[in-house]
C-alpha cells in the first residue's frame, strides 16, 4: 500500500463528521493495515526517508517504558499512525493504569502483549490518581494529583501476532509486553483535554525515585519524587516530566528498514 493509499483509507473509515469514531470503527482500520502485505511495502516506502520525515522524526523518541515510540503518518487532529517497538528488555518498568483523550487502536504485528482493562470498584486494589493535562500543543505536561481510588481488573487478555483490540477514551487499561513486539497504534481524533492517570499503591516506601506515567501520549516520566509511609496516603512533591528527546533520524530510519525487512519488503 502506498502513503496515500492509507491516508485515504483513514481518513474515509474514521470519517470527518462531528461524531468521534467508534473504538470497532478504528481496529477495523487498523487491523487492516497491520496486514504484513499493506504495513511491509507502506514501512519500506517510509524508510526511504523522503517523505515527511522532518516531521515524524520530530514527534517519535524512545519512551520512559522503554519501547520506541515511532510517527509514521501524521494526520492530526483527525489520526496519527504510530508504530511502537517494545524491546522485551529485563526489569522495563510496568505502565501505571491510564485513559486517553481518544478513542485508540492497537494491532499487534509481532510478539505479543497482554491487556488489562479495570474500573473503579470500592473493593479495588488502592491507587493514587491523578488527571493530565499539556499546557498547549507542544507544551509541557502536567500531573495533578486528585486523591485516592480502588480500582477492579476486569479482565486481562493476551494478543498475539494478527490480533487487534480498539479502546474507548475513558477504558481504563495498562498494557505489559514481557518479548520483543512490534505494534501498530491509531490515535483517533481527541475527545477531551485530559487523561486519567492511576498509580498503584505498593505499600511503605521510602527514600527518592521517579515514578513512570503512561497516558495518552506518555513519553515521559513523572519525579523525583520523595514518598514516606503509604503510598496511597501520601503527598509527594514532584518534578516536571522532563521533555521528550526525538530519536535520531538514522535510528528512526533503521527500525523502519529492519521492520520491512521482517514483514519481507
Amino acid at each position: 500500500m502506498q502513503v496515500e493509499e492509507a491516508r485515504r483509507l483513514l481518513v474515509e473509515r474514521l470519517g470527518g463528521g462531528p461524531e468521534p469514531p467508534s473504538p470497532e470503527s478504528a481496529r477495523e482500520v487498523i487491523a487492516q493495515l497491520a496486514h504484513p502485505g499493506t504495513l511491509g511495502p507502506l514501512v519500506r516506502r517510509l524508510s526511504v526517508g523522503d517523505l515527511e520525515l522532518a516531521e515524524c522524526i520530530r514527534l517519535s523518541y524512545r519512551h520512559v517504558l522503554g519501547f520506541d515510540k515511532l510517527l509514521l503518518l501524521p494526520g492530526a487532529p483527525r489520526f496519527m499512525l504510530r508504530v511502537h517497538f517494545w524491546h522485551g528488555t529485563a526489569g522495563a518498568v510496568s505502565e501505571d493504569i491510564h485513559n486517553h483523550r481518544c478513542a485508540i487502536a492497537s494491532a499487534v504485528v509481532r510478539g505479543s502483549v497482554r491487556m488489562e482493562c479495570y474500573q473503579p470498584a470500592a473493593d479495588g486494589v488502592p491507587a493514587v490518581a491523578y488527571r493530565e493535562s499539556i499546557d498547549g500543543p507542544g507544551g509541557a505536561w502536567r500531573l495533578r494529583r486528585v486523591g485516592e481510588a480502588r480500582l477492579r481488573l476486569l479482565h486481562s487478555e493476551q494478543y498475539g501476532a494478527g490480533r487487534s483490540y480498539g479502546l474507548a477514551a475513558r477504558t481504563l487499561h495498562r498494557v505489559v509486553s514481557e518479548e520483543p513486539t512490534v505494534t501498530l497504534f491509531l490515535e483517533t481524533a481527541p475527545q477531551r483535554s485530559v487523561t486519567d492517570v492511576y498509580v498503584r499503591s505498593r505499600g511503605r516506601v521510602g527514600g527518592s525515585g521517579s515514578v513512570p506515567h503512561s497516558g495518552d501520549d506518555p513519553g515521559r516520566t513523572v519525579g523525583p519524587a520523595r514518598v514516606v509511609g503509604d503510598v496511597s496516603a501520601a503527598r509527594a512533591e514532584r518534578a516536571d516530566p522532563p521533555p521528550k528527546t526525538p530519536l535520531p533520524p538514522a535510528v528512526y530510519l533503521a527500525e523502519l528498514d529492519a521492520l520491512a525487512g521482517s514483514l519481507g519488503y
